[in-house]
């Protein structure tokens, strides 16, 4: 064991809350080949199985199986629910029963009636009414913001390009704190940030110390939440399988409580090996076993499900959900970040075969080991099913402990978010010019506003 993990007590670094730098002290650089890598077991292949013949049903019943119309959605608001309680390795699912799509009308409430109108449900009355006369909504909200101009810019087409059910803004969780440090221990760091505002009560203080409190809350839920599975996050994870379990908890909260069309995973194979490789050279965990864990944490991040409006569905075919995770890199001191799991979550292509989700991003450099990249060369043209993303490039900017938010972009991960509204349609903007500023929709009685909409994007 490394000195740096025997001074890690409990989960707890004396400077607060450092995931980088812990992986940074306790990983396994792998620069060998993929021979060590096991076949899947006797269980994955069982509940692999079921799966497929889950997927079968739904695709049968024109692409939903089940949705929840009456149960609005939260951490805590469902039962525990299970594909198989004594195969699985990792527990948890979105709502009580698999390929059951949850009620999320906090986005919009329209949205969230569409997308269940288009598979043949109706949301509950009460719902409706709550959300429509007495809980304001995202969509409510950004509506109440937009300028006249902005509302005729959206109307028209001049910026388009995502459905409302897209989302406003991406952001990755940090999910690998709560196996590092355990919820106790995350909680009253909350409880020093609460401390540490000014008594000053102004705008923003009031903001800070209200969102505080409202993760404060949540924390105490996903509490709650692995309780009602037989598990106590209170401390940090002490075996490989706990630390799979606890990271699962938390993106599993994160995606009961948000209908986002990109909900990362963020950067977890190497953090994860670093728990895989302490059991294994302890004699708690095989190979084989090792595997299980990894094959089975990616079933649960396939399963990944959200009730989505007919718009979306136009405009990304497959009901993706973006569930990313960054593989590989490099330090910022040279180092590759390649260990065995980098292999073992890319071997998921072989043991359950190729699937879109979740989206399995190689963070490509001319440093990673030729062994990996080789093994990343070939399952690509065997599976065309591994993104790549330039970490030379983006290192420079984000460090080394970034994930890739929904397809493309970048941040570091638990530090930064992603704001963005849509696209510029710069075909209608070149039509707009050509007919001097008229909308061959609106026509007219638009046309002062619509000039000015496309002169400031040909500004920009």
């Amino acid at each position: 064991m490394k000195e740096s993990w025997r001074t890690f007590k409990k989960g707890k670094w004396q400077l607060g809350i450092d995931v980088r730098d812990f992986i940074q002290r306790n990983y396994t650089l792998y620069d060998g080949n993929e021979y060590f890598l096991a076949e899947p077991t006797e269980n994955s292949n069982k509940l692999w199985a079921q799966i497929m013949e889950l997927t079968k049903q739904e695709r049968e019943n024109g692409g939903v199986l089940n949705m929840d119309t009456a149960l609005v959605s939260s951490i805590v608001s469902h039962d525990p629910g299970y594909l198989d309680k004594e195969l699985e390795q990792v527990v948890g699912l979105q709502t009580n029963e698999p390929f059951k799509r949850s009620l999320q009308p906090y986005g919009g409430i329209r949205m969230a009636m569409d997308s269940c109108k288009s598979y043949g449900y109706e949301v509950d009355s009460d719902v409706v009414e709550t959300f429509s006369n007495y809980r304001k909504t995202h969509n409510q909200g950004v509506f109440d913001a937009y300028t006249a101009e902005m509302k005729l810019a959206r109307k028209s087409g001049i910026v388009t390009g995502l459905p409302d059910a897209y989302g406003r803004g991406r952001i990755i969780g940090d999910y690998r704190r709560v196996a590092l440090y355990g919820i106790n221990y995350l909680i009253e760091q909350k409880q020093k940030d609460l401390e540490s505002t000014s008594s000053v009560m102004s705008n923003e203080v009031i903001r800070d110390r209200e969102e505080i409190f409202e993760q404060i809350r949540a924390l105490h839920e996903l509490k709650v939440m692995a309780a009602s599975h037989g598990f106590d996050l209170s401390e940090a994870a002490q075996t490989a399988k706990e630390a799979f379990q606890w990271l699962y908890f938390a993106y599993l909260a994160a995606i009961k409580e948000q209908n986002g069309a990109a909900m990362s995973l963020g950067r977890t194979s190497t953090f994860l090996d670093i728990y895989i490789e302490r059991d294994v050279r302890e004699g708690r965990l095989t190979e084989v076993k090792a595997q299980e864990l990894v094959d089975h944490f990616v079933m649960k991040l396939r399963l990944v499900k959200f009730a989505r409006t007919p718009d979306y569905n136009e405009l990304f075919s497959g009901d993706p959900t973006w569930v990313t995770e960054s593989i590989g890199g490099v330090g910022v001191d040279g180092r590759p970040l390649v260990t065995k799991s980098s292999f073992r979550f890319l071997h998921t292509l072989d043991n359950l075969g190729p699937a879109p989700e979740p989206n399995l991003t190689v963070l490509w450099s001319n440093q990673l080991p030729k062994s990996f990249k080789d093994y990343c060369a070939n399952m690509s043209i065997r599976t065309s099913s591994i993104q790549y993303e330039n970490d030379d490039l983006m290192r420079a900017h984000f460090g080394d402990d970034y994930g890739i938010a929904c397809c493309v972009s970048a941040m570091k991960i638990g530090k930064q978010m992603q704001f963005f509204g849509a696209r510029a349609n710069l075909a209608k903007t070149l039509l707009y010019a050509i007919n001097g500023g008229v909308d061959e929709k609106v026509k007219d009685s638009s046309r002062a506003v619509i000039c000015s909409c496309y002169e400031r994007l040909f500004r920009i």
